[in-house]
């Protein structure tokens, strides 16, 4: 329903998770989610409209808390298992309660099966610290913004300093590098700065000169039949589209590897992407005011495969 207005788009669903995590979780924390009622279906759907959050959560006060993006594709959702379990790996980082997977699945599934049919959606799914040891927890699904003009004409993007070594995650796990934390302060302002300077994004790198991911999205840069990406070793998050590319690169014949990626290695690469689960691939056509080659033909290919329109695609349950 679009609430009367005749121009507007779909609404939002919201579900809300009332029993997120496993009822083992320890002392200290409870499986009660928003609602403390002990009764309580897992999930329920509720008003998006309507005021949900306390104001003392500390997801709101301190962005303490994990999310994740996931792209729906004609109804299906892209990396479901993946993306749960990178949920799961937030929260350990974070020292958060394990979350119940095959109810968050449920709760997931039962938002996009409300919503309004679509060809694209974006859910996320969000888990806060809470409030006196009981986490908020919920599913937003919404109509996907239109990344055609990012996903053909491509991106160009400033490379800045996270101003951490490639290697800080092992010796400096408190930096949560790595985790899918609320705390995105740095990742907008690093958005801002690339709108400064003329640009759409960015891609961060460390201190000692390495590639590392973009703000919302990982880093994958092609040379010849070879296709990188740095690994999570330096710190970087997991990516459940980055994985499908190297699989649909795979099925070109094209070789792909994990490695560390001199930030020099850019400027003669022969093609560069950006891969988010909601933009999907968005090539990079340019960077740092230096110009790279954009392979129309295989990123519109690309970008079919990911969203399940050609060749096999990862749906719930797979």
């Amino acid at each position: 329903m679009s609430d009367g207005d005749p121009g507007a788009g779909p609404s939002p669903v919201l579900v809300l998770v009332n029993r997120p995590v496993q009822a083992d979780s320890g002392p200290g924390w409870t499986d009660l989610g928003t609602t403390g009622a002990p009764d309580a279906p897992a999930f329920v759907r509720a008003d998006a409209s309507a005021p949900q959050l306390r104001l003392n959560d500390v997801g709101v006060l301190r962005g303490d808390g994990i999310f994740e993006s996931i792209g729906v594709s004609l109804g299906s959702p892209l990396s479901l298992d993946e993306h749960l379990q990178r949920l799961a790996r937030s929260a350990r980082l974070l020292d958060l309660p394990a979350p119940d997977l095959e109810v968050w699945r449920q709760a997931v599934l039962a938002g996009i099966a409300a919503h309004e049919p679509a060809a694209e959606l974006a859910v996320r799914l969000v888990m806060t610290r809470g409030v006196s040891g009981s986490p908020s927890a919920w599913v937003w699904v919404e109509p996907a913004e239109d990344f055609s003009a990012a996903r053909t004409e491509g991106l160009s993007v400033i490379t800045l300093d996270r101003g951490v070594r490639h290697d800080a995650a092992a010796d400096a796990p408190w930096l949560l590098l790595g985790a899918k934390s609320l705390s995105y302060a740095v990742n907008q302002a690093a958005l801002r700065e690339a709108a400064r300077h003329g640009a759409d994004d960015v891609i961060f790198v460390s201190s000692d000169g390495y590639v590392l991911e973009g703000p919302t999205s990982s880093v994958v840069v092609r040379h010849g039949d070879l296709v990188t990406t740095p690994g999570t070793d330096a710190g970087v998050l997991p990516g459940t589209t980055q994985a499908r590319a190297f699989a649909f690169f795979a099925e070109r014949g094209i070789r792909s590897r994990y490695e560390q990626i001199p930030v020099s290695a850019l400027e003669n690469a022969d093609a560069a992407w950006l891969l988010s689960s909601v933009r999907q691939a968005a090539p990079v056509r340019e960077f740092d005011g230096i110009a790279l080659g954009v392979d129309a033909e295989l990123t519109s290919a690309l970008n079919d495969a990911l969203l399940g329109l050609s060749g096999p695609v990862n749906r719930a349950g797979q």
